[in-house]
């Protein structure tokens, strides 16, 4: 593997252990966590990773084996296996003691893309960020696209795009060598090709650097270089990882963020949404966010408004203006109800408990239709002709195989069905084994309800 492509892959992880975690657990790797990052990319494609790590990261020394766990849900969350993803790395964002948690005396739940619309209209810069390894956090980014292009918003950014990929605006739809990994994940290509269809200058500005610091005035360079000093009345919204859209230190330790550096290059007052402060776990753990869910029951991505100011809630104003919170995602099955892998055995590193049964559970996460724009369409092993682990991608009729799937969902056992979430239209249903080879094929379609 390139040794500058292994130093984009290692700052990333760096930068999610040390945004959502204790300072402690931001460390250097060992020897070990550096030989699987090369012997993680040098896996042929999603399934070949996930079966890669599976095998190694019990071999990784006690410290690193977090990473590991970060990089085996990023590859769960590529593979269409979401609820999997949120349990196998259940690491969470430190929350100080003395944050004042909202209570219903005082604030009211609002709907998320509304409030950020309307607080976007006088703004020229907004970032939303993600959790990289929980898609879900897609959802908001996909459904604001429409509302900013409305505003006069012109230009996209997101992380996970690379330079390489020149004929993306002319081809209209990412595909494998548009990005990194993480741009495999269908919601995170449905972003791209919504971008794209709505008229928006779609940008990269990741960079490959040697150190977190390195890394955050990168890309805040590649932002202003490629946006602002090209087009100085230009209007940008950016996706963006944990808290590359911090306005301020803290959540990066002393490392100044990209979105702090931004501000100051364009000389333009941001508007930063946080996702990744209070989010789900699963199993369900008693903390913030499951007492913000209690207390403020929605069905979409909402924010707190306080009651006498009109004002959305920040936990961190310095940091970032507005938190976003997610409305469970597991139901009340989650992944306890699912199908057990016997042959699959996995550590949860985090909590320190035995996963000798990697269990998988087939029901798919409600929040995939989007707001019933995509609609259930059910597929099971039989497309695999009795090859498991065998993942099922469902593509744009018009769209060439290497573009990112509509949707996708990963078998890890034989003798099961499960649901792709798909809009109306024509695809192309492929099944495939970890060799990358081709176990059946078909054309469906999708109907309107």
């Amino acid at each position: 593997m390139p040794v500058r492509v292994l130093f984009r892959v290692i700052p990333i992880a760096l930068c999610t252990i040390a945004s959502l975690a204790p300072p402690a657990l931001a460390q250097s790797f060992s020897p070990a966590a550096i030989e699987m990052f090369h012997g993680l990319r040098q896996q042929p494609n999603d399934l070949a990773r996930y079966v890669y790590l599976v095998k190694t990261m019990q071999e990784l020394p006690v410290a690193d084996r977090p990473l590991a766990m970060q990089m085996f849900a990023s590859v769960e969350n590529e593979l269409g296996l979401y609820n999997e993803a949120l349990r196998d790395f259940p690491l969470k964002s430190h929350v100080a003691a003395d944050t004042a948690i909202p209570t219903a005396t005082q604030w009211k739940a609002a709907d998320a893309v509304d409030v950020i619309a309307r607080q976007a209209a006088d703004r020229r810069i907004v970032l939303v960020n993600e959790a990289h390894h929980d898609a879900h956090t897609r959802q908001l980014t996909l459904a604001l696209l429409p509302r900013l292009r409305a505003l006069g918003f012109d230009h996209f950014a997101a992380e996970a795009l690379l330079d390489k990929d020149t004929s993306l605006m002319n081809r209209g739809y990412p595909t494998q060598a548009s990005g990194s990994e993480y741009l495999r994940e269908p919601s995170y290509g449905e972003i791209v090709r919504t971008a794209l269809k709505l008229g928006f200058k779609v940008v990269s500005y990741d960079v490959d650097s040697r150190s977190t610091q390195e890394r955050e005035t990168g890309q805040a360079r590649n932002l202003y270089r490629k946006v602002f000093a090209k087009n100085p009345d230009a209007r940008l919204f950016v996706h963006a990882g944990y808290a590359h859209i911090d306005k301020a230190k803290g959540r990066l330790g002393n490392t100044v963020p990209m979105a702090m550096q931004l501000q100051q290059l364009a000389g333009i007052e941001l508007l930063s949404i946080d996702q990744t402060q209070f989010r789900e776990q699963i199993p369900s753990e008693s903390d913030a966010y499951t007492e913000l869910a209690k207390n403020f029951p929605s069905k979409d991505p909402f924010v707190l408004v306080d009651l006498t100011t009109g004002k959305p809630w920040s936990a961190h104003p310095d940091q970032y203006d507005i938190n976003v919170l997610l409305p469970p995602a597991a139901g009340q099955r989650a992944v306890e109800s699912g199908f057990t892998q016997p042959s699959t055995i996995v550590h949860d590193m985090v909590r320190n408990q035995s996963m000798l049964a990697h269990q998988v559970n087939t029901q798919r996460p409600e929040w995939l239709t989007l707001h019933d724009e995509r609609f259930p369409y059910t597929v099971s092993t039989t497309l695999c002709r009795v090859t498991t682990p065998c993942v099922v991608d469902a593509h744009y009729i018009d769209e060439d195989e290497d573009a990112i799937a509509a949707d996708r969902y990963a078998f890890m056992q034989g003798d099961t069905v499960s649901k792709l979430y798909l809009r109306p239209g024509r695809y192309r249903l492929r099944a495939w084994d970890v060799r990358g080879k081709t176990l059946s094929q078909q054309v469906i379609t999708i109907r309107e309800r």
